[in-house]
């Protein structure tokens, strides 16, 4: 069964809004760890 372009027309991904999600939370993430590691260093055992 093939859809018709209409049909085509309001399929609708999320894997972008998704993408973007995660990827603004990893940056915020990782800010935090270079902020914490400035904050209160540790040291190597």
């Amino acid at each position: 069964m093939l859809l018709e372009k209409n049909e085509l027309l309001k399929i609708h991904g999320g894997g972008i809004n998704t993408g973007i999600i995660l990827g603004i939370s990893a940056g915020i993430v990782f800010l935090i760890g270079v902020i914490d590691g400035f904050i209160r260093p540790l040291a190597c055992r």
